[in-house]
């Protein structure tokens, strides 16, 4: 399947608000409603777009703060892990990494307690280095179209 101008377009639009309708889409790309929903069929049939979700704010869900822990795995630890953290539910995002550390990790933490006993479950596994997320910079920022050199 090819992604065309108007098919980034329509996905740019999904990516700001998935709860648009095709009809404002159509308007906003310049083809009809069913043009618009034909195309978004098509993108999930073939798998570039996997999923809708709604975007909660931590903050007023009663998380006071977002870290980034880095975890560096201890020898033999790194396979328990993979395992373990997807049962954890702070952890927003959890990615396996080159460099020094194996594992960088966005989650969301009730208090400096809560922070405190999260990170002792994380030590049997190996090494943690945690930063404070004081603000958004950019966050949830939109896939662009590629420019072809």
């Amino acid at each position: 399947m090819n992604i065309d101008v108007i098919n980034w377009r329509i996905l740019k639009h999904l990516q700001e608000n998935a709860r648009s309708t095709n009809t404002y889409i159509g308007r906003q790309v310049g083809i009809t409603s069913p043009a618009v929903a034909e195309r978004i069929r098509k993108m999930e049939d073939a798998g570039f777009i996997s999923g809708y979700k709604a975007e909660l704010s931590p903050l007023k869900l009663g998380f006071q703060f977002k870290a980034i822990i880095t975890l560096r795995a201890f020898m033999g630890r790194l396979k328990p892990f993979l395992e373990i953290v997807k049962t954890y539910d702070e952890v927003l995002n959890c990615y396996r990494i080159t460099g020094n550390e194996n594992i960088v990790m966005e989650v969301v933490l009730v208090d400096q307690k809560h922070l405190e006993k999260f990170i002792d479950q994380l030590i049997s596994y190996g090494e943690t280095k945690t930063q404070i997320v004081l603000s958004d910079v950019v966050a949830n920022n939109v896939i662009k179209r590629p420019i072809k050199s």
